[in-house]
């Protein structure tokens, strides 16, 4: 589960563009939320740059930015995509692509040019970008009798829950969202102040006879 709150990413593409000796280094940040987000962006900056030297890129995917990849494409190691990742972590972001194309001008930068091309592009277009904050929220089904169900939504709306979905059936479950990160104590307090129970009868406990509660993946 994730611990944090919030979560930063841009809201919309943006182009960022460095030159030095008469080489050319032009940088698209994108928005993406999946591997195939970011194939297919690459393939379009490929495509708009059949004839560029280099397709070099880095990215971050995930709401706790565990997930990422730095690719030099040929440069020398270290000098393209470890600086374009290090921009979108100085800009603190996730789910973010970066690509930077670069036309070769004739003439050699060396490791420390390429790492300062690298940098210098990558920043200019995430200073670019409109960076957003996304907030996380806990998600929940809540089974329950109609005996409760009164209460149960009454406590909710106490609670500030957001409910996402409704099935009345003989079975009938409610799906909320709770903000992090004390949404499993605000749990317990709906689910004692439901029930009419003390919150140290609780502490955790998700199974009643009346009541039961399931915890999803949080997004």
């Amino acid at each position: 589960m994730i611990d944090s709150p919030f979560y930063h990413s841009i809201e919309k593409s943006s182009e960022g563009l460095y030159k030095e000796r008469g080489s050319k280094f032009i940088a698209y940040a994108y928005p993406v939320a999946s591997l195939a987000d970011v194939t297919e962006r690459l393939q379009e900056v490929r495509s708009m740059h059949p004839k560029a030297r280099h397709h070099c890129y880095a990215y971050r995917l995930g709401m706790d930015g565990s997930e990422y990849r730095q690719n030099d494409d040929g440069e020398p190691s270290g000098t393209a995509g470890r600086p374009i990742l290090g921009q979108i972590d100085s800009f603190e972001l996730t789910n973010t692509l970066v690509v930077v194309v670069r036309y070769f001008g004739g003439k050699l930068l060396g490791a420390s040019g390429l790492i300062t091309a690298y940098k210098e592009s990558t920043q200019d277009a995430l200073q670019k970008a409109k960076i957003i904050r996304h907030e996380i929220r806990a998600h929940f089904r809540l089974s329950f009798h109609y005996a409760v169900m009164g209460s149960l939504m009454q406590n909710l709306n106490n609670m500030g829950a957001s409910i996402e979905k409704q099935e009345f059936d003989e079975s009938p479950s409610i799906w909320i969202a709770l903000r992090l990160p004390d949404c499993e104590k605000v749990m317990d307090r709906i689910i004692a102040a439901t029930l009419e129970m003390y919150e140290e009868e609780v502490q955790g406990k998700r199974t009643f006879d009346q009541l039961s509660v399931e915890r999803f993946e949080d997004h």
